[in-house]
């Protein structure tokens, strides 16, 4: 969905540009804002602006992007500030976004895993104190590693 102040010709344009079927143009702020809130108790929504009439529906999103270093209001109103006046860079963040989700995911689900085998063969009586505290610091090490993988960019960002 496409909420917009613009004029209905450069929404329609930007809206076939991006793949977008409804649009709602020429919205003022307090539009844009029932729009976003009835939308955001539906399910999770993403709210991106580049200016101070963004700023309500930014904040009612479940997360805000502001584009460009247009206003503090609407900086101050975002989860997210991409300093670039590009939508290219609004996929990047969706793309480091999964990964960071699905690297934390990762780390926490496996060192539970291991935790919990671990305190199994603690249990069956095949570790001993010191060697499960030894196990259990190794575990920890191989899940804070496995969290630096974010650290590294990966090979591509957008898939436009």
């Amino acid at each position: 969905m496409l909420v917009s102040g613009d004029r209905e010709s450069e929404v329609h344009y930007l809206a076939e540009e991006v793949g977008i079927t409804e649009i709602h143009a020429e919205q003022s702020p307090e539009q844009k804002l029932a729009i976003v809130r009835a939308e955001t108790a539906k399910a999770k929504t993403l709210y991106v602006g580049d200016g101070i009439n963004d700023a309500p529906a930014m904040m009612a999103a479940t997360v805000g992007i502001a584009i460009g270093q247009n206003s503090e209001v609407t900086a101050e109103a975002a989860g997210v500030v991409v300093m670039d006046n590009s939508l290219t860079k609004v996929d990047e963040f969706m793309h480091i976004s999964e990964r960071m989700r699905h690297i934390a995911l990762q780390s926490a689900v496996g060192g539970m895993i291991l935790s919990i085998g671990g305190m199994a063969f603690a249990a069956a009586g095949y570790l001993t104190p010191v060697a499960g505290a030894i196990g259990q610091e190794i575990i920890d090490v191989v899940a804070v590693l496995n969290a630096l993988r974010a650290a590294w960019p990966p090979k591509e960002l957008t898939d436009i």
